[in-house]
């Protein structure tokens, strides 16, 4: 089998344990990898945090601003999608609700 083609049919790998973390949005539920990077902003004086879940795109890719989802028990939602590389994975942007 093509490298190609193993990549297309098993990319869940990837998201799979030990990093990937359930995610459910409307009637699709999948794996996801979860960054929930911290800043430093305004001189050391205040510390954000910029939720971020890389996904399969056929799994989440459609999603738009505004759209709810649940990562990992917890209720976020979605500021921007954006596929990366190739279109088989994209990036989606969140906000703690």
């Amino acid at each position: 089998m093509a490298l190609a083609n193993f990549l297309l049919d098993d990319l869940g790998v990837f998201l799979n344990d030990p990093f990937g973390v359930s995610a459910t949005s409307g009637s699709t539920t999948a794996k996801v990898l979860l960054d929930q990077p911290s800043q430093v902003l305004a001189g050391d004086m205040v510390l954000h945090t910029d939720y971020q879940i890389t996904a399969k795109a056929s799994d989440f890719g459609t999603l738009t601003a505004g759209t709810s989802i649940t990562v990992d028990s917890v209720a976020y939602t979605v500021r921007e999608t954006r596929l990366i590389d190739d279109g088989l994975l994209c990036e989606i942007s969140l906000q703690k609700t």
